[in-house]
């Protein structure tokens, strides 16, 4: 008897946790040289806040993103797991949780290179409508 059968919706939600991983990586790379330049050490960081102020712009939009993919994405982890469990990790579903983590990858990306705010809103938005289907038909789905 099979206790437990992976559903595909799975592999979208540790693909973004790849990707949160990978611009962990990005963020620490950007900074601690712009901390050196500055003439910042580890101390200094004690509030990001306080070092955001007087790091360059650049090195903190990593920071900034890394900290959007620990916000809105953990309702995505959530509706996807709780998909997950009910059984609905295909079709549609599936294919809605791919194209949010797209979207948030292109996010990230216009975030840490250009920061065009409103390319990263439309991308965002575009992002949010998919887990919003993904919420509302499945809540549908489960009543």
């Amino acid at each position: 008897m099979e206790l437990f059968r992976p559903e595909p919706i799975l592999v979208p939600v540790l693909a973004l946790v790849a990707w949160t991983l990978v611009m962990q990586a990005w963020l620490i790379i950007a900074r601690i040289p712009a901390m050196r330049a500055a003439g910042l050490d580890a101390q200094d960081a004690q509030r990001t806040a306080d070092l955001a102020a007087r790091m360059p712009p650049q090195a903190q939009w990593k920071a900034d993103n890394y900290n959007h993919l620990m916000e809105q994405p953990t309702i995505f982890y959530a509706t996807a797991l709780a998909l997950a469990l009910a059984g609905l990790g295909d079709g549609l579903y599936l294919w809605l949780a791919w194209f949010y983590v797209a979207s948030r990858v292109v996010h990230s990306l216009v975030h840490v290179t250009t920061n065009v705010v409103m390319l990263r809103l439309g991308v965002f938005a575009l992002g949010t409508f998919a887990l919003l289907i993904m919420v509302a038909v499945g809540i549908i789905e489960l009543l």
